[in-house]
């Protein structure tokens, strides 16, 4: 899957379709049944986008994670409305879970970016050396905390919406989520932007820092290699 295509491919699997199911269907399974089968074609892009990681990594168990707790939480809830309260519930939730990375100086986007750059080639460990000094980790943190800021205003305005409109906030519900996503994600690519131009001012490449390990040990091969033919070249000279 392409990375230009994937908000296209977001917008059909995570709002058009679960507002389209919805809409359709509750008429004839009501709102809770309508409710949960809109959320089917969410989990199956899920799961395939699990699949496209091809390794089990931190994002890889965070999607997998995330998605069984949240399907749990709405075949729990027993009725339409208990599921968007549970819902509510799981935001809060969500949001304390991502402050508590940034308390134990474990911001969650840093170990989402060492994924990322892994899977391009990059050495995790290396990766993760340099991302933990003082003016790259401070960024992470703030992309963390922004992201558990999302968490809470989605929960905030989701409680003022069932307030209001008790079930019938389920469509709102779902476009304010995938709004405040791509916000976050605005964010998250501007803090990688600060991130790779500090890199640059530190004279080190991108590429040279997620191949660093192997970079490493090609020098070691090319030195050993060095030596053994300073030693041939010697031992014929005598």
């Amino acid at each position: 899957m392409q990375q230009k295509h994937i908000m296209w491919f977001d917008i059909i699997f995570y709002v058009v379709f679960p507002i389209f199911i919805w809409n359709m269907a509750r008429d004839y399974t009501g709102d809770y049944i309508a409710m949960l089968i809109s959320s089917v074609p969410g989990i199956i892009y899920t799961v395939y986008r699990f699949v496209l990681l091809k390794k089990v990594n931190t994002f890889g168990i965070y999607m997998i994670a995330t998605l069984i707790i949240g399907t749990v939480l709405d075949l729990v809830a027993g009725g339409g409305l208990q599921l968007l309260w549970n819902n509510i519930y799981y935001d809060f939730v969500m949001g304390a879970f991502f402050i508590l990375t940034v308390i134990f100086r474990r911001p969650i986007w840093l170990f989402f970016t060492v994924d990322f750059m892994e899977l391009q080639g990059g050495d995790r460990k290396q990766l993760k050396k340099q991302f933990y000094v003082r003016k790259y980790l401070w960024v992470f943190q703030a992309i963390t905390l922004f992201f558990a800021l999302r968490e809470f205003i989605l929960a905030f305005v989701k409680i003022w919406l069932v307030q209001s409109y008790g079930v019938e906030a389920f469509d709102e519900g779902i476009i304010l989520r995938q709004v405040l996503s791509w916000t976050m994600s605005f964010i998250a690519v501007i803090g990688f932007i600060f991130i790779a131009k500090w890199l640059h001012e530190d004279g080190i490449d991108a590429g040279e820092v997620t191949n660093t390990g192997r970079g490493t040990e090609k020098e070691e091969k090319n030195e050993e290699a060095e030596e053994e033919t300073q030693g041939e070249t010697s031992g014929e000279r005598t």
